[in-house]
């Protein structure tokens, strides 16, 4: 492997960016871990805000749900809420979509639901950065309602990454299993694949590290808590390796289920990234490789700086953090780079 062209790449990204901590671990599929490199006292067993590889967690459970039976894909979410509360909850060009919404509307990203995370001057990120602020379930869903939906569910090739999404379907676990989320998680991911070092905190009781935002660190517990089944786990580089290799390899579900849905185009604001079933695609031998390389990079990024990544082309797994907000698009950049210098 070109472990030299790894090295002085990981070098690069960390000195030309506010990077003050990070790390990479590049592995085969054989479990033989080929690069790891720490920067800022990290090492593979330090933890990580998994931020939105989380969702590859909820979109598990899920698929692992839909084969034990208890929910399908096409489940309409009117089997899982009153009328009442979906409401107005997806409205578009004066009609409420509410009642067309279906599971794998929101596993998809084609639900068509705004993003308060990101959407709007007051928009949740922005928030965050300020100050630490809980948003319950019910007020994600209230401050949904409020910005109009981009597009009816599950219209022609359209995409729209977005946050309430996820939530929804992390609250649809709860009430199909009975159990807490943390608890299905626990049980349905990290014990039966050992992810020693990966939970979903609850309390502040609970470790959670600082994150970057510039030079600036954060310390956001409550906002990390309420995010749940959007972007709320804490891992590591090691446990997030376990966990992408699992997923792919089909050892927590059958992973035909991942073929069932074709992969749609999000927002131009998140190119080049395509979505599928519960993660990110991303096109290698495109503009945004300069034409280089050949497949596609199958997994998740996070908003922290994190990123939990498969290239099927070369059966190579990459895992780590930069842990700094400013530049989301940073792992996605530094992924493609890896898979551009595999032989």
């Amino acid at each position: 492997m070109k472990t030299k062209s790894y090295d002085a790449l990981f070098d690069k990204y960390t000195q030309e960016k506010n990077i003050y901590e990070s790390i990479v671990l590049v592995g085969k599929g054989t479990g033989e871990t080929i690069f790891s490199k720490a920067y800022g006292g990290k090492d593979i067993d330090s933890p990580i805000i998994a931020a939105s590889i989380t969702k590859m967690f909820t979109a598990a459970c899920i698929f692992i749900l839909i084969q034990q039976g208890y929910i399908k894909l096409d489940d309409n979410l009117l089997n899982f809420y009153e009328p009442a509360y979906l409401n107005g909850l997806h409205f578009y060009k004066g009609k409420d979509y509410s009642y067309n919404l279906k599971i794998s509307d929101l596993l998809c990203q084609t639900s068509g639901l705004a993003d308060i995370y990101e959407e709007g001057k007051n928009c949740i990120k922005k928030q965050a950065i300020i100050s630490d602020t809980f948003i319950s379930f019910d007020k994600n869903i209230a401050l949904t309602k409020e910005k109009e939906a981009h597009f009816p569910p599950n219209c022609k090739n359209n995409a729209h990454y977005a946050d309430i999404n996820y939530n929804i379907l992390g609250d649809i676990i709860e009430k199909v299993t009975k159990c807490p989320l943390e608890r299905v998680f626990e049980k349905y991911i990290f014990s039966k694949i050992n992810m020693a070092k990966t939970y979903l905190p609850v309390s502040e009781k609970e470790y959670i590290p600082m994150v970057y935002y510039g030079d600036k660190q954060l310390y956001r517990p409550q906002f990390i808590i309420c995010s749940k089944a959007s972007g709320g786990c804490i891992s590591s580089a090691r446990d997030l390796m376990i966990f992408i290799q699992a997923f792919f390899h089909g050892e927590l579900f059958d992973k035909k289920i991942l073929h069932e849905k074709l992969y749609r185009k999000l927002q131009l604001s998140m190119y080049p990234i395509y979505y599928g079933s519960g993660y990110m695609r991303i096109k290698m031998g495109g503009f945004s490789t300069s034409f280089l390389g050949k497949g596609d990079l199958t997994g998740h990024s996070g908003s922290t700086g994190s990123f939990a990544f498969y290239y099927p082309e070369k059966e190579l797994f990459f895992v780590g953090d930069f842990n700094q907000m400013k530049y989301p698009a940073l792992p996605i950049r530094f992924v493609l780079q890896l898979a551009m210098f595999a032989p």
